[in-house]
């Protein structure tokens, strides 16, 4: 299992930390991981997860979710 930082997961799925927030916020983006007082990070096959399911979703329609 690999952990993935902020700055990963901003490289990786190409959303500022803030959308990335109200996305985790809303349930739409994996939980982070708490690692310490002031250290979270996020399982790398969640969020790889969650990008294979938005690429399959690109031949739908666009919609807000």
């Amino acid at each position: 299992m690999r952990i993935l930082s902020k700055r990963q997961v901003k490289e990786l799925v190409l959303y500022s930390p803030q959308h990335i927030a109200r996305l985790e916020k809303a349930g739409e983006f994996p939980k982070r991981v708490p690692l310490g007082p002031n250290r979270v990070g996020w399982v790398e096959d969640e969020v790889l997860e969650w990008l294979k399911e938005r690429l399959a979703r690109r031949e739908e329609p666009y919609r807000h979710s």
